[in-house]
């Protein structure tokens, strides 16, 4: 099992290196966080609802810059375009959404890099529903693109910003892992065969979902 969970690390690792190469090098545009706790994410998808709960106490300028994002409408209309079945599933880049840019998913970011904010606290590491930013290798290198996790991945753990957990819509999340997929460019199996969408993210208040 170690040997499996060291080889799918490496894996994601050298992906995540291809998935945000075209990261810039700037964050100057990132923003300071100023945190409103009772908000929750609404991930609509071809496959229905998820609600994401965020966590500013690990990572407030993480929680913040995706907020925002979601606010300007930077998500909606792109798609999940890396599936690593038992895994992650991974969206977050606006190449997405021209699928005459097909060549270039993976590679797309908000113009910034955010800076990360890992976190070893046991109840906010890598478990399955937890949301947390790609990165090329340095949690310094986030920008908007973000993975969820679909099982446990300790050797995650330290390496990337977990900021948010899935507290509606696993049955949602089950049948996004489990969507069809060809080998992407690198011969890794985690390209979807066909588009799974990622059609809109919106931050509306806590109580209104209950």
């Amino acid at each position: 099992m170690k040997t499996l969970n060291l080889i799918c690390a490496i894996v994601f690792a050298a992906g995540m290196v291809t998935a945000l190469a075209g990261e810039t090098k700037t964050n100057a545009s990132a923003p300071t966080a100023t945190v409103n706790t009772n908000e929750v994410a609404v991930i609509k998808t071809s496959e229905g609802t998820m609600v994401i709960e965020f966590w500013p106490d690990v990572a407030p300028n993480t929680v913040e810059n995706f907020k925002k994002l979601a606010r300007q409408g930077f998500y909606d209309g792109t798609c999940f375009h890396r599936i690593m079945k038992g895994f992650m599933i991974q969206g977050g880049d606006p190449n997405t959404k021209d699928p005459a840019k097909e060549s270039a998913w993976g590679m797309g970011n908000p113009g910034y890099m955010i800076k990360g904010e890992t976190s070893t606290r046991p109840d906010r590491l890598h478990v399955r529903g937890v949301i947390s930013m790609a990165n090329s290798g340095s949690p310094d290198t986030a920008g908007s693109q973000f993975f969820i996790c679909l099982n446990s991945l300790p050797q995650l753990d330290g390496g990337y910003t977990t900021f948010g957990k899935l507290i509606k819509g696993d049955d949602v999340l089950a049948r996004l892992g489990k969507s069809p997929v060809k080998p992407d460019a690198r011969g890794e199996m985690s390209w979807p065969i066909t588009r799974v969408g990622l059609d809109s993210v919106k931050i509306v208040p806590a109580d209104s979902m209950k």
